[in-house]
């Protein structure tokens, strides 16, 4: 198994967050991504002593390290929204997530950037999603924030390399800051990886617009709409519009060595198969 390349799925963290670990384990996977509480709910209780040791113990006998974990905060959070209420409550709620990942020793979180509402500008949204960053980045310590490119459904920014390249030089401390890019989002937003050309055109876009060295992580989904769709359907590994080449070029790509490539493919029971599949595009080294 080619030992620079680290792929997993997004795993539950049903009966308690200690669990996802196992889970990832059971599926073959050699990195996972993980909510650190009930993704749907505002408030959620501490983490415990318990579910703390446990989880690192867990890591230890799933064999992964924490910089191949992505946890992701709850889709509730809006830091780009128009109204400075709730763009707090948003905040307050993102800085909790910060903590628990600080908390279980992981060093990453993975974010959505934010939606305007069609309410405010784009521009003004994003001016938004960078106070709210550089605020919890101020409030927290460690843990990097990986912005996540979105598929452009409804009001949300961040569909374009621009805009998460403006976050970013929005942001007071470099090192705190990072991305994630999603092959279903990128493809709905217009961004073609289907030949080896087209991806080569969208990476070399990502290298220059955004700048490899921000590149944490990878959410490697096939995509039940077309191109340019902007419409956020995830669909299993080959059984899509983008179709399987994209991944192959992905699994031989130094550029996705040693970060997390997380499937949010919408079959779990194929996990261990579409795993087994990303790793046999890769000669045996």
């Amino acid at each position: 198994m080619n030992m620079h390349k680290f792929v997993g799925a997004h795993v539950s963290i049903a009966g308690g967050v200690e669990n996802a670990p196992l889970n990832a384990a059971d599926i073959g996977a050699s990195a996972f991504a993980l909510f650190t509480k009930n993704q749907r709910q505002w408030k959620a209780k501490p983490l415990t002593p318990k579910n703390i040791t446990e989880f690192g113990a867990n890591l230890k006998k799933a064999g992964i390290t924490p910089d191949h974990c992505l946890p992701h905060d709850s889709y509730l959070i809006n830091l780009g929204h128009p109204e400075e209420e709730k763009r707090q409550k948003s905040l307050n709620a993102f800085i909790d997530e910060i903590r628990r990942c600080e908390a279980l020793g992981l060093c990453m979180l993975n974010f959505h950037p934010g939606s305007h509402l069609n309410r405010i500008s784009e521009d003004a949204c994003i001016d938004n999603i960078i106070s709210s960053l550089n605020t919890a980045i101020s409030h927290t310590e460690g843990v990097k924030l990986v912005i996540e490119n979105t598929a452009g459904q409804g009001s949300n920014v961040g569909y374009r390399f621009e805009h998460i390249a403006a976050i970013i030089a929005g942001i007071d401390n470099k090192e705190r800051i990072g991305t994630c890019l999603d092959t279903c989002h990128a493809f709905a937003a217009g961004y073609d990886i289907r030949t080896y050309k087209d991806f080569q055109k969208t990476m070399q876009d990502f290298e220059s617009i955004v700048g490899i060295q921000y590149l944490s992580g990878v959410h490697m989904n096939d995509s039940k709409r077309e191109l340019g769709s902007r419409v956020d359907r995830h669909e299993s590994l080959g059984k899509g519009m983008i179709g399987l080449d994209a991944f192959g070029y992905i699994m031989n790509d130094s550029r996705f060595d040693n970060i997390p490539l997380i499937l949010e493919t919408p079959e779990p029971d194929i996990w261990p198969q579409e795993i087994r599949l990303l790793y046999s595009f890769v000669p045996d080294l």
